[in-house]
């Protein structure tokens, strides 16, 4: 799970580690976290609070009120998370994977503590009027769209790569083929590789659950982009099978190939988890 955070998020948690041991607590609580996504989204904090021009000052001494400071402990003491920060870390990967988004940033931490509602660093939002919807729905509205339409340098490579996304959705699995390379894979969502005699033979099944009217898609990155290769990571939603219990999320790295034209090589399909367990 760490390696989806942002550096924002990987060091809002270190400042919550040395804001932790600056009071003298044994662990890293849900305030410390607060403070350490402070330090680090201090402008966002103040967007979600309208009207309130000191309100990081006003959530500082809030916790020292409700703080007994002891003797700072040394930073080269490693401090463990309490279970209720290890649980807001783990709604935070689920309120990034909610709004489609692949890094976990400091935002969704913020929305994650306001989900677990006794913690101390809850309540302290909480009565200043914030909510999880709220920061839900303005976090939302911030992350930049992404069009479902690929733009790359190759105008070709473009076209083949648009053709085929917006093909899972309208075209048969016999005109789906003619997209993918002699020596191609298509590694779905349960790890099954198919060779491109198998997407020929049974694609019907393989492709039935992007032609869903439900069915969803958005381009998230172009990882390559060369004049030979191109790799593309697509999210898709609400693709799957009335038989099949997966996620309802799954991730589809698509790599093409000039050979000439510009084929598929590898498609890797990897469900995106709607709950991860609380000690990843």
């Amino acid at each position: 799970m760490f390696e989806r955070y942002t550096e924002k998020s990987r060091r809002a948690i270190f400042f919550a580690r040395y804001e932790a041991s600056q009071y003298g607590s044994p662990k890293i609580e849900t305030e410390h976290l607060l403070l350490g996504i402070m330090r680090e989204r201090r402008e966002a904090l103040a967007a979600w609070f309208p009207g309130r021009k000191n309100v990081a000052a006003e959530i500082r001494n809030e916790i020292e009120k409700r703080t007994a400071r002891a003797e700072r402990v040394l930073t080269s003491i490693e401090l463990p998370l309490t279970l209720e920060c290890r649980k807001i870390l783990q709604l935070a990967a689920e309120a990034a994977d909610r709004l489609g988004h692949r890094e976990i940033r400091p935002e969704h931490f913020v929305i994650a503590i306001l989900r677990v509602e006794t913690c101390v660093a809850a309540q302290i939002l909480s009565a200043r009027g914030l909510k999880a919807s709220m920061v839900e729905q303005t976090v939302g509205q911030e992350s930049r769209p992404v069009s479902a339409r690929v733009v790359v340098a190759d105008s070709r490579a473009s076209q083949t790569v648009n053709e085929f996304l917006e093909g899972l959705k309208s075209l048969a699995a016999g005109e789906l083929v003619r997209f993918f390379a002699k020596d191609a894979q298509f590694i779905d969502a349960s790890g099954k590789r198919w060779t491109r005699e198998e997407i020929e033979n049974d694609g019907e099944m393989l492709f039935a659950l992007y032609a869903k009217k439900n069915a969803t898609y958005v381009l998230e990155e172009i990882l390559a982009d060369t004049s030979s290769l191109l790799i593309a990571t697509v999210l898709w939603k609400n693709a799957l099978l009335a038989s099949q219990e997966r996620s309802w999320m799954h991730r589809m790295t698509v790599v093409f190939r000039e050979r000439p034209d510009w084929k598929i090589v590898v498609v890797q399909v990897t469900p995106v988890q709607a709950s991860l367990s609380a000690g990843e």
